[in-house]
């Protein structure tokens, strides 16, 4: 294996410190509810479906975590690359595996942070100008 080589794996069990650190040193944090660790340790244990990548000394580098019921839908809520670590082809390869984790037939969307646009659109994603959001304000 080389030193450079990302060992990507279904990891249903990722720690809540784990993904706390990924999502700081992506840049998710900022947009994530990092500060209240019941509702990160429950946002892991609720979700369908989560994908890492690791660096050649097992540290985590990346994940994907989606809602997904693996029939009809997949949610891709996070998808998080170490900024160390971006512009190598991990965050595709990720979306790569969840895709192939859910299953043919199966719809996958997610929702882009304003930085991440330009990310999605040289991704060769599809923007879909039906999407609506319907969370109530506090």
């Amino acid at each position: 294996m080389s030193a450079d080589a990302i060992l990507y794996a279904v990891e249903p069990d990722l720690t809540a410190d784990a993904f706390i650190d990924v999502l700081h040193r992506s840049g998710l944090a900022e947009r994530r509810p990092v500060a209240d660790r019941p509702r990160v340790e429950a946002m892991l244990r609720n979700t369908g479906l989560i994908v890492t990548a690791r660096d050649a000394d097992g540290a985590l580098v990346g994940v994907a975590r989606s809602v997904t019921d693996f029939a009809f839908c997949c949610y891709l809520s996070d998808l998080a690359v170490d900024r160390a670590f971006q512009g190598r082809g991990i965050g595709k390869e990720l979306m790569r595996r969840t895709r192939a984790a859910v299953g043919e037939g199966v719809t996958c969307l997610l929702l882009s942070a304003p930085k991440a646009v330009t990310f999605y659109e040289a991704a060769g994603m599809e923007r879909h100008a039906q999407a609506f959001l319907f969370t109530e304000k506090p």
